[in-house]
């Protein structure tokens, strides 16, 4: 079960750590918040092919999604 979510330098987000539950959960928010941008980070885990240059911020080299897994 994945149990945390870590995006760094990916779209608007500079930085983000998740904590999922292990039952339900929800992302709200406004538009443009970057809700889209954690679904594509999970499915970039999940083995979904993306280009680097696309997602990566602008100003930054490296971009970073990291699932933690607990089995």
């Amino acid at each position: 079960m994945l149990f945390q979510l870590q995006i760094e330098n990916i779209g608007i987000i500079d930085k983000l750590d998740i904590e999922f539950d292990e039952k339900l959960n929800v992302f709200t928010g406004e538009t443009g918040a970057g809700k889209s941008i954690i679904i594509s980070a999970l499915s970039m885990i999940l083995g979904e092919r993306v280009n680097a240059k696309e997602i990566i911020r602008k100003d930054k080299e490296i971009g970073r999604v990291t699932g933690l897994f607990r089995l």
